[in-house]
């Protein structure tokens, strides 16, 4: 299945400055401020209207760490997060853990730093596909015939881990009528909207939709869970310098949990906790299904 290629215009849903003195002007450059701002881009993992106050409060206090400016970005989909990177419009950005592989292979992505529990562990969730509690389908081979909504192409637990489970059942991409909802709430919509027959819906949509409310896991069964998934990685732009990149993975690892704890909680961490050091060997087995679905840099 190829994925679609996307440009840039028109892929902001907000982007607003921030810094500590609550100013939009830029500071003079230095190491941990060149260009004399940071640019923070952020997938959009969870509705906009959620993520985007939850991510101001992280890179708000990034930018005071570093007594830098911080521009905030949420894109529209996720191949414009890697672009944007690619393209040198993000010094740092929070990556699902498969966009984290593309934006290492075309912008030299590094991880810093992701989500830790109160233990100090990296926290991890896990890819699910549901369908209706009624529902004769039991298992992920007898979705054959029937319609499943994914959530965007290019994600972690919403794309690439349901389609490699229909092909580890043995199903030919004919097989089910797939769809793509446009995100992970639109995909749980789906199937709570009975559009569809099944639905991937991971464990952090699982937790926020119930919180809010949307979703009644009484009703519904899930037919299929993935293995642990590291949680997204804080990545900053290889083409850095070592000095920046060393400024930005100690800010982070030494932010406290009250900063981290909100859009923390919507990845279905919590309590709040510090962030964690992680690096590419963290993320290595997303680099080996990358291989595996022989998703190449033209799917993004």
């Amino acid at each position: 299945m190829s994925l679609r290629r996307l440009s840039l215009v028109g892929t902001v849903v907000a982007a607003l400055t921030l810094t500590a003195c609550g100013q939009g002007a830029e500071k003079p450059e230095s190491a941990s401020c060149p260009g004399g701002k940071i640019r923070f881009g952020v997938e959009p993992f969870e509705d906009p209207a959620k993520l985007t106050p939850a991510a101001k409060v992280l890179a708000e206090a990034l930018g005071e760490s570093l007594d830098c400016p911080v521009e905030l970005t949420v894109t529209e989909d996720y191949a414009a997060a890697v672009l944007a990177m690619e393209n040198q419009k993000l010094d740092v950005g929070i990556f699902g853990p498969l966009g984290y592989v593309f934006a290492h292979k075309r912008a030299g992505a590094e991880a810093l730093a992701s989500f830790g529990d109160t233990e100090g562990n990296l926290s991890s969730y896990t890819a699910g596909i549901w369908v209706p509690k009624d529902s004769k389908v039991t298992s992920v081979k007898e979705l054959r015939s029937h319609s499943l909504a994914l959530g965007s192409v290019g994600s972690t637990s919403g794309d690439a881990l349901p389609r490699q489970a229909l092909a580890d059942a043995g199903l030919k991409k004919s097989d089910v009528e797939v769809t793509y909802a446009g995100g992970h709430p639109e995909a749980l919509l789906a199937l709570v909207n009975d559009t569809v027959d099944a639905a991937e819906i991971n464990s952090q949509q699982l937790a926020s939709a119930t919180d809010s409310g949307t979703f009644d896991p009484s009703k519904f069964r899930k037919v299929w869970t993935s293995d642990p998934i590291p949680n997204d990685p804080i990545t900053v732009r290889g083409d850095h310098d070592k000095a920046f990149k060393k400024a930005v993975r100690d800010a982070l690892l030494n932010l406290p949990a009250d900063k981290v704890g909100e859009i923390g909680a919507l990845l279905d961490v919590d309590p709040p906790a510090p962030l964690v050091p992680v690096d590419k060997n963290t993320y290595q087995p997303l680099f080996d299904l990358a291989e595996t679905l022989k998703l190449t840099e033209k799917d993004v």
